[in-house]
């Protein structure tokens, strides 16, 4: 039987980008992905990330977290989903600051309001190789890459940049024209990117605000994707298109992302929402495997 049948959860939101939390500390079993794609597929419990808490590794945290996809996949960084999992941390008490582990490292959780919550998403990887891409490029600020044909393509030069997961921003005059979910998928599984990677559109509407829509890795179009707002600040700032405070606007809402100057890292703010919280039907994972 999965460790989370009778299991208790939260069904969270942070700007309409669906997070599934799971406090799993004080256990040894480990997760099985086959547990996860079940959970996906239940009704009501679709989600876009599952973040699922882990005794802490290092001293001074207060969990250890595993970010799932809904496919069963393991991303590392969902900075929507950071929110959530500090407003289950933070939300009895008068607890203003929590520090969580991820594959990242230790990232700091602030409570900015009732809802509304800020995670330093630490620095920004810009190497090709950290990436990483499967060829070198020596400026990721746009790598040689396109869809459609050759002398008039319809997506070209994305830059790249990992901010916990791959990312590709292409730049362009609107998001809403192009066909995304036709694109992200070719684009997502594209040889260059061998861990896959997060695909962007955005369009610098000022020098402090961003229009972005997100295909995201191992889930498909999003209504928000922390990661991404934060990947296109830096690749943004990195051409000169923006400031270093930048708003995102998204199709669930707005971020607020400041790419600080004195330590290189990436602070990300915005609200959060809870839905609902249960306890998992132990038939969601008959025949799981």
């Amino acid at each position: 039987m999965s460790r989370l049948a009778n299991h208790s959860f939260a069904k969270m939101n942070g700007l309409g980008n669906e997070i599934i939390i799971v406090d799993l500390r004080g256990g040894a079993s480990a997760l099985r992905e086959a547990d996860v794609r079940a959970v996906g597929r239940a009704p009501g419990l679709a989600f876009d990330q599952m973040m699922v808490l882990e005794d802490p590794h290092l001293a001074g945290t207060q969990a250890f977290v595993r970010i799932f996809n809904m496919d069963g996949s393991q991303a590392g960084a969902c900075g929507n989903g950071m929110r959530c999992v500090a407003y289950m941390l933070m939300r009895t008490g008068e607890q203003r600051r929590a520090v969580v582990e991820t594959g990242m490292g230790p990232l700091e959780c602030l409570r900015k309001g009732d809802l509304s919550f800020s995670v330093d998403m630490g620095a920004p990887r810009l190497r090709w190789d950290e990436i990483p891409l499967a060829e070198p490029f020596f400026d990721t600020r746009g790598i040689e890459l396109q869809i459609g044909p050759i002398d008039a393509p319809v997506l070209h030069t994305p830059s790249v940049v990992n901010m916990g997961n791959p990312h590709a921003i292409f730049w362009v005059r609107d998001v809403t024209a192009y066909d995304l979910p036709r694109f992200g998928p070719l684009l997502e599984n594209h040889p260059v990117f061998p861990d896959r990677a997060n695909i962007s559109l955005a369009h610098v509407a000022a020098r402090d605000h961003i229009n972005l829509r997100v295909w995201e890795r191992g889930v498909g179009i999003t209504r928000a994707c922390g990661s991404a707002a934060c990947a296109a600040t830096v690749a943004a700032v990195r051409k000169d298109l923006t400031e270093r405070h930048v708003r995102v606007s998204l199709p669930g809402g707005d971020l607020f992302i400041h790419w600080r100057e004195k330590d290189d890292h990436v602070i990300m703010t915005g609200p959060v929402e809870m839905e609902f919280e249960g306890r998992f039907d132990p038939a969601i994972f008959a025949g799981a495997a």
